[in-house]
């Protein structure tokens, strides 16, 4: 254990850079390497002037990565598959023992929040807040019979807003991280932190998410996940290291806002779920693929085209996730992989239709987005839209040459700063150094 003037002494000197170097600088470029150092150095020194530890307390760093959607669009709801990756975008804090009964939590840039520990019901005024999800977090450790104290927490993050990377997600699983090593001496496995996380935005935040976002940030790398069984779902990680496949990884701001969306999500799932309830059943996961083809003329008439249309993309994104982590895992990237990719995305526009918003027909960001990339791609690499869609974000492997180009072109489209170069980092929600 180090207190904070031994991670100061530690990040200056280089004794953290092996560390960082697995999370940020994954480009192998010395200034990576130097801006996770400073950002370390940043934290401790922002943690010493909020809280004023005493001079002997133990203090630790921690990570909790974004994450990445890479196949399987809107197939969690419905029990599909799923494949997923945490970003080198983070939420990174220094944590230290407080000695009193509260959770203290300065996110840079606000106010700082404190979390009762004898207080961990849900509270109604605290839902779609942070502190909701401190509480969360803290009630399911309490609730498993692990002895709570107080900590303090000194939080910077630098994963988009809005971007589809989802920032809660990161947070609880930062949290998990730093309470499993306080208070569970790190007993605590990445999959049983992300169930703890979604419990936590669930019940306590106010948001029915699946476990995706959640596994992919707390798990590391590229992640296959099948929902078959949401309360036990397979959880795989694929061994492919992104770095070696020629291509760089953007997510690109189309600056089109979420804002009144949620009907157009709702009815993503409502529509599946009708043609499910077809067959007596809840899910479409339930409903064998050849049993809803033989169905096609009655489900257009009970359920309409679009529900229909809908179903027919879980069945073919749900089978792509799995082929594409199969892909992967034969390192097979440039061809069937990237191949599978822009499948997945064709069928998100033609099938799924959630990439742009029927309230508004006059805005559509994310189509002229997709339709610029692909010029911009020139039948390389692959574009798809990410996350949720109707607004938001789109996602693109471009080949390392086209890179100035691509990036170039899309901002002349949408803006300075809009297109974000990431990695695939090896490593999901983690202690960073202790």
């Amino acid at each position: 254990m180090h207190t904070c003037k031994q991670l100061l002494q530690a990040a200056a000197g280089g004794a953290c850079d092996r560390a960082l170097a697995s999370l940020y600088a994954l480009d192998g470029a010395p200034a990576s390497l130097k801006a996770a150092r400073d950002r370390v150095l940043h934290v401790v020194r922002s943690f010493q002037a909020a809280f004023s530890p005493a001079s002997e307390v133990p203090a630790a760093l921690f990570s909790g990565p974004g994450r990445t959607e890479i196949g399987g669009n809107h197939t969690d709801h419905q029990h599909g598959r799923v494949l997923c990756g945490s970003v080198d975008l983070d939420m990174l804090a220094c944590a230290a023992p407080n000695g009193l009964e509260v959770i203290r939590v300065r996110s840079e840039g606000y106010p700082v929040l404190e979390v009762s520990l004898n207080q961990l019901q849900p509270r109604k005024e605290e839902e779609n807040t942070s502190a909701a999800l401190v509480r969360g977090v803290a009630a399911q450790l309490a609730g498993r019979g692990y002895p709570l104290s107080g900590v303090d927490v000194y939080a910077v993050s630098n994963v988009l807003s809005g971007s589809g990377l989802s920032s809660s997600a990161a947070y609880e699983v930062l949290l998990g991280n730093i309470l499993n090593h306080f208070w569970c001496g790190g007993a605590l496995d990445p999959i049983e932190i992300a169930k703890i996380g979604q419990f936590a935005e669930n019940v306590y935040f106010g948001k029915p998410c699946g476990l995706m976002d959640q596994m992919g940030s707390s798990v590391g790398g590229a992640v296959a996940i099948d929902f078959a069984d949401p309360a036990n779902p397979v959880v795989e990680r694929v061994d492919y290291d992104f770095t070696r496949s020629g291509h760089v990884l953007c997510i690109v701001d189309t600056a089109s806002s979420h804002g009144d969306l949620t009907g157009d999500y709702a009815a993503i799932t409502q529509e599946m779920g009708a043609v499910a309830a077809c067959f007596g059943k809840t899910v479409l996961r339930e409903v064998p693929r050849e049993q809803f083809r033989a169905a096609l003329p009655a489900l257009r008439e009970k359920c309409g085209d679009r529900a229909v249309l809908r179903a027919m993309h879980f069945y073919d994104d749900d089978r792509r996730a799995a082929e594409e982590a199969a892909a992967l895992g034969e390192g097979d990237f440039a061809g069937r992989f990237l191949k599978l990719i822009n499948a997945s995305g064709q069928s998100s526009s033609l099938l799924l239709q959630n990439t742009w918003s029927i309230a508004d027909p006059r805005r559509q960001a994310v189509p002229l987005a997709l339709a610029v990339a692909a010029e911009l791609l020139d039948g390389t690499g692959a574009v798809r839209v990410h996350g949720g869609g109707f607004a938001g974000t789109i996602q693109a492997f471009v080949p390392e040459e086209r890179l100035e180009r691509f990036r170039s072109g899309m901002e002349e489209l949408l803006g300075t700063g809009k297109c974000h170069v990431l990695h695939i980092r090896p490593v999901g929600g983690c202690v960073v150094f202790a």
